[in-house]
């Protein structure tokens, strides 16, 4: 995707793939929210945003998809997935979550542009 920017987190250089200076796909660090079977914290979750919460709830209710949430992330326009379990998402359906979670956070301007030419008809 085009103007993005890689940063590294402030205290655990995390990666954080940020457009415009917002982010849109970051590598979080262990948190006490995100839990295995044993209560550890989880060393590998991914926060990509999503466009609304009706594209979140499909995900992360889908018992097909190994997306979730956490009360954390109530009302917040994003879904989770852990690094280990990338590997059950189609690379067809990580692009789309990726590309919309960029086309979510960049600006009209630069979301016309790369719809353009992409040769896809603009959303606004």
């Amino acid at each position: 995707m085009p103007h993005v920017t890689l940063v590294e987190g402030e205290r655990a250089g995390n990666a954080i793939y940020q457009v415009g200076g917002r982010s849109f796909v970051f590598f979080r660090t262990p948190r006490p929210d995100a839990l295995d079977e044993h209560g550890e914290r989880l060393p590998d979750v991914i926060v990509i945003w999503v466009p609304d919460e009706e594209d979140k709830l499909a995900l992360v209710q889908d018992p097909c998809t190994p997306f979730f949430t956490t009360p954390h992330f109530d009302g917040h326009p994003s879904v989770l997935v852990r690094a280990s379990r990338l590997g059950e998402i189609s690379r067809r359906l990580l692009r789309e979550l990726i590309e919309d979670a960029w086309m979510s956070q960049t600006s009209a301007t630069r979301r016309r542009a790369w719809e353009a030419a992409q040769g896809r008809t603009g959303s606004g």
